[in-house]
Parts: C-alpha cells; structure tokens; sequence
C-alpha cells in the first residue's frame, strides 16, 4: 500500500477502522526526512495490516493539536480510532513494528 497524506477532511474517517499509524511531520524538519524510507520499509514489509500515513503539521496545525503534538517526527499508531502507542523522535522498523501490536 501507499502512504497516505491525510488533511482534515479524511483524518477522523481513515483512522477510524483498524489500525493506522500516523506520522506527524513537517517538509523543513530533518528527522522526519530521516523518518521517511523507514516508514516506506515498514509500508512495504506490512501490505495491509495497516494503513501509513503523514499529516503535515504546517498544513494541519489542528489536528496536530489535538493529540498534543508538539515535537517532530510524532508517531501515533490507532487502532479502530484509538490511540495505542505514540513515540517521538525518529523510531526504527522493529519498535515501529511494535507499535502496531
């Protein structure tokens, strides 16, 4: 599967059913550009067991807000909208893997 680019329009609905990790991150920020190909290795390695996606801080400062983002790279991972593991700062495959449960 590809990862997924959500905006305010799409969020609640795609992390609403099953899991979802979510990468809070901004274009200027060099960690997330860290971040990035391991999230493409772990989208690749999973298929669809779950869906990868990105929100883009500058572009959704809300929805950022609300799950109290306030450093980046954010990862959130949900499950059927719920919150179920949230780390911060560049995260390997293996504990991104975890997250997922």
């Amino acid at each position: 599967m590809a990862i997924t680019h959500l905006t305010s329009n799409d969020f609640d609905a795609t992390i609403a059913s099953g899991t979802v990790l979510v990468d809070f991150w901004a274009t200027w920020c060099g960690p997330c550009r860290m971040q990035a190909p391991i999230l493409e290795e772990l989208d690749a390695k999973i298929g669809d067991k779950a869906k990868i996606c990105k929100v883009d801080v500058d572009e959704e400062p809300t929805i950022a807000g609300r799950f109290g983002v306030s450093s980046i790279p954010t990862l959130i991972a949900f499950r059927d909208g719920e919150v179920l593991n949230k780390r911060v700062g560049v995260t390997g495959l293996i504990e991104l893997e975890a997250m997922l449960g």
